[in-house]
């Protein structure tokens, strides 16, 4: 998208058609999810500028008033877009599973999770990245303690580690 429109704003959001913002893949759905939130940044009713000086609890509820945003997604935007330091989202799969394989759990509940993120305060944005990194097989030999019924996961296993 920077490569054919240059600098990507509101203005230039605004301008495109619903055809031309999904020639670059973007879904229908999304194509119009963005264009919802160009117009309220251009009327006004979103001050982007105002987000800076909110908390992240705050940020996180105007984010969540937009179409299409809900709180994992205003938690990524939080993180990668305003680079916020203490971003640790509950609702990321691989975030947690990376948690889980940290510490050895088979469930880590939102009470623990909580009590995790407030020992990485108020850096938890690092955390993550780290457990996204687990996650993804950064660390060989390192595997997920969560609970399975699913006889594909533990014949995966068993075939990996040739016992189960």
């Amino acid at each position: 998208m920077v490569t054919v429109l240059g600098e990507i704003t509101p203005q230039v959001i605004d301008s495109l058609s619903d055809e031309e913002l999904q020639q670059f893949g973007i879904t229908f759905k999304k194509t119009a999810y963005i264009k919802s939130a160009a117009q309220k940044v251009l009327s006004g009713e979103l001050n982007i500028e105002s987000l800076r000086a909110m908390s992240d609890e705050e940020v996180c509820a105007k984010l969540v008033e937009l179409d299409g945003i809900g709180i994992w997604t205003a938690e990524m935007l939080m993180l990668f877009s305003m680079q916020r330091r203490n971003i640790l989202s509950f609702g990321d799969l691989a975030l947690v599973r990376g948690m889980r394989m940290v510490y050895h759990h088979k469930v880590i509940n939102r009470q623990l999770f909580d009590r995790y993120k407030k020992r990485f305060s108020p850096y938890a944005s690092v955390a993550g990245l780290y457990f996204w990194a687990v996650a993804g097989g950064a660390i060989e030999g390192m595997k997920d303690y969560a609970p399975t019924n699913n006889k594909y996961d533990e014949n995966r296993r068993k075939d990996k580690s040739g016992k189960k």
